[in-house]
């Protein structure tokens, strides 16, 4: 297991491009984490890592944001208002995570049953001070 501490969101943003790095096509990352813990901000560096321009922010009301035109294309789910599982097949998400993209899933505790078993589980913690973020990466 991998261990980092950030202390401002903008180490958040770089430890998710740095982590980036080591993502080929097919990667998924499950972010846990409560509200507020850092999880947009990592998938935000995740998609800079990924040579994405664009502003990448949590895809609360839609469930997934689809971004195209880094080195891999980045899907980016937020399961904080799913209701069902069944949901998941109405968006295709099997199609995603076995896919050619980078699939970074926030709130990712919502689908334990459904996540792939080959995957990076990222876990963020509130540090002492109240930016500080303690990032936990395992790859299973």
């Amino acid at each position: 297991m991998n261990r980092i501490v950030t202390h401002n969101e903008n180490e958040t943003i770089e430890a998710g491009k740095v982590f980036a790095q080591q993502l080929i096509p097919g990667s998924v990352v499950a972010l846990f984490g409560d509200l507020g813990s850092g999880k947009t901000r990592f998938a935000k560096g995740i998609s800079n890592g990924l040579g994405l321009t664009e502003n990448v922010t949590s895809p609360t009301f839609t469930i997934v944001n689809e971004h195209i035109g880094g080195r891999i294309p980045l899907y980016h789910f937020d399961f904080y208002r799913l209701r069902t599982l069944s949901e998941l097949d109405e968006i295709g998400f099997e199609e995603y995570i076995y896919g050619t993209g980078v699939c970074v899933l926030e709130w990712a505790d919502m689908i334990q049953e459904k996540l792939p078993l080959k995957r990076f589980d990222v876990h963020f913690l509130l540090g002492d001070n109240e930016n500080d973020r303690i990032i936990s990466i395992t790859i299973l």
